[in-house]
């Protein structure tokens, strides 16, 4: 291939374990591969973005994508990475996520395209639904051992008893085997002949490859091929892909454009050298030119800027990384007041998500308001009316970021979108005053 698919991952760092041979097959052919995406929830989230660059960077080396996702594999659970076993989903919110994922899925990947390498969306219960148990335990399960199953690290870890674990039930002692029978059925009906995932998935994507070539046996070109790429972590240690109100995930509804934004340009100076590689399709000169650039003037953060408005564009659009850059500059703008005006309802909720918020009558805010009611006596924003005179004696106490004194009344001319107030302590301590009718 023009394009060799597993020289580009390993520059950028996404390459942890590669079956021999594999290398040479993606180099010889066109070759399908597929990674799997599990409905615990009706969206993805940013750890899932790895794994969606993986089928991306297929496609632009000329390979084909196919996204599988588990509505069979779904309704048992993965132990691998797990210290005890999930709860199981009913097939209604199976279906309800399925869809979401699809739906997040197909923002990436153009599943209506015509070409010959075009990517293709399954979901593994079309094929698993009518499997009956006598059938799958011929077929399936005669031809993996036991002893093999058991020496799975996902296994071994649920059985050590170690970290609080709790055994492991029949039902995911299974999973391997269906995520294993998943391959041998995409094998035979598409020829794909690799499988692809996280380096937790390594004991069950081999599964899947001694399964592809034992219900293959005798087949001259019965092979199948594995390759998994890192875990993503943090440089501190801490996990990947939660902020301060959880996971990062890819629909607004979720996680609003602006925290999406805000998450990838917070991020640390390693972690911006490792992400850059892994999250973006800059190609390798133009990468280590803006690591280079970072390095001279880190103040900059020009990293993190370039990091933050690839991903955004590629998850979102040019159009939402433009407001949410908008929203992020006026916060720090000498003219806020008017400028925070200009922001729509929906952006400026976003920006100040999870900001303490009051509530107060428009009957009362007529009569009249002051800093002590606006702080403490109304609102609870401050611990009491003392606490908030100190504030303003303090010259600490800010309406939409311009200081007041004590004796300054709120009016409809500090309403933003006709109803909200940002008061401020200080330069990190915000406030929002909502009037309703």
């Amino acid at each position: 291939m023009a394009n060799k698919f597993v020289e580009e991952l390993r520059w950028r760092g996404m390459v942890h374990d590669i079956m021999p041979g594999t290398e040479e097959q993606l180099d010889s052919e066109m070759t399908t591969a597929y990674i799997g995406f599990d409905p615990t929830s009706d969206s993805l989230h940013i750890g899932s973005l790895v794994p969606i660059i993986l089928l991306v960077h297929l496609k632009k080396a000329g390979h084909k994508p196919v996204a599988l996702v588990g509505g069979a594999t779904g309704m048992i659970g993965d132990p691998s990475g797990k210290s005890d076993e999930r709860n199981l989903l009913d097939e209604v919110a199976l279906a309800h996520n399925v869809a979401g994922i699809k739906s997040v899925l197909s923002r990436f990947l153009d599943f209506n395209s015509t070409e010959q390498n075009a990517p293709v969306l399954v979901n593994n219960y079309d094929w698993m639904k009518d499997f009956s148990f006598i059938d799958f335990a011929r077929d399936v399960g005669k031809r993996i051992t036991v002893n093999y199953m058991m020496a799975k690290d996902s296994v071994k870890k649920r059985l050590s008893g170690d970290e609080g674990n709790v055994g492991m039930s029949f039902t995911e002692f299974t999973y391997q085997l269906i995520q294993g029978y998943d391959f041998h059925h995409l094998y035979k009906t598409m020829e794909c002949k690799l499988q692809m995932g996280g380096s937790d998935q390594w004991g069950n994507i081999t599964t899947g490859t001694e399964l592809v070539r034992r219900m293959h046996d005798g087949e001259d070109q019965a092979k199948a091929y594995a390759m998994t790429c890192p875990l993503i972590t943090k440089a501190d240690g801490s996990k990947f892909g939660k902020s301060e109100g959880g996971n990062v995930w890819l629909d607004t509804d979720k996680t609003s454009v602006y925290k999406f934004y805000q998450f990838w340009l917070n991020s640390t100076d390693e972690d911006a050298e490792k992400y850059i590689k892994i999250f973006t399709f800059l190609d390798k000169e133009t990468i280590e030119a803006l690591i280079a650039a970072h390095k001279e003037t880190p103040h900059l953060r020009l990293l993190q800027k370039r990091l933050a408005e690839e991903v955004t564009v590629f998850v979102h659009s040019k159009d939402d990384y433009d407001n949410a850059v908008k929203a992020s500059e006026i916060l720090f703008s000498k003219d806020f007041k008017n400028e925070i005006k200009q922001l729509s309802e929906s952006l400026f909720l976003d920006v100040f998500e999870g900001v303490k918020h009051a509530k107060i009558s428009k009957a009362e805010f007529n009569e009249g308001i002051d800093m002590i009611g606006a702080l403490a006596a109304k609102t609870d924003f401050l611990s009491s009316n003392g606490d908030a005179r100190r504030a303003l004696k303090e010259n600490a106490v800010a309406v939409n970021k311009e200081k007041v004194k004590e004796d300054y009344m709120l009016s409809s001319e500090d309403l933003i979108h006709d109803k909200y107030i940002i008061l401020s302590r200080g330069k990190k301590t915000n406030f929002i005053l909502e009037v309703v009718e």
